[in-house]
């Protein structure tokens, strides 16, 4: 099984949506087998708590339901049992590596599968508005359709 984590600061905001976009698009290619996905923060400031309700609201008009996520931090647990660390920002991609000891050749930046913006940091919504939260779910969704036809290149097993 290949396994998946999505790491943003709080875990409250960008990576429950990352989680969230790319656990339909595991369902919708049938990947339900094969690949596990899950979300995490560099801090545990919001350990326990829900996504953030701009998160929420967003994901909801695209018809995924985030609201059973809880924020949980990184742990130095997580590097053997994942095999990708999707890293929001590059403050996050850098602390995995740093601070969590990932090696470098597992931790990606979403945006380095979003050919509108290679290699960029998504920027943080938080308290900036529903419009940051829309902006911050579309460049996730181009960053997973990506994404996924990597991991499908890497893994030819996946149907």
């Amino acid at each position: 099984m290949i396994h998946i984590l999505f790491v943003c600061l709080g875990n409250i905001c960008r990576s429950p949506l990352a989680h969230g976009v790319f656990q339909k698009k595991v369902r919708d290619l049938g990947w339900e087998e094969f690949v596990y996905v899950d979300s995490a923060g560099t801090s545990g400031w919001h350990q326990g708590e829900k996504p953030d309700r701009g998160s929420i609201h967003v994901a909801g008009q695209h018809g995924i339901d985030i609201t059973s996520q809880r924020s949980r931090p990184v742990s130095h647990h997580d590097n053997p049992q994942f095999q990708y660390f999707i890293a929001m920002d590059e403050s996050n991609k850098q602390n995995l590596i740093q601070e969590f000891g990932v090696p470098e050749n597992k931790v990606f930046k979403m945006r380095d599968f979003d050919a509108l913006g290679k290699g960029l940091d998504v920027p943080d919504p938080y308290g900036h508005g529903a419009d940051s939260f829309q902006s911050v779910f579309d460049m996730i969704v181009r960053s997973v359709d990506t994404f996924a036809e990597f991991l499908k290149e890497r893994h030819p097993e996946l149907p």
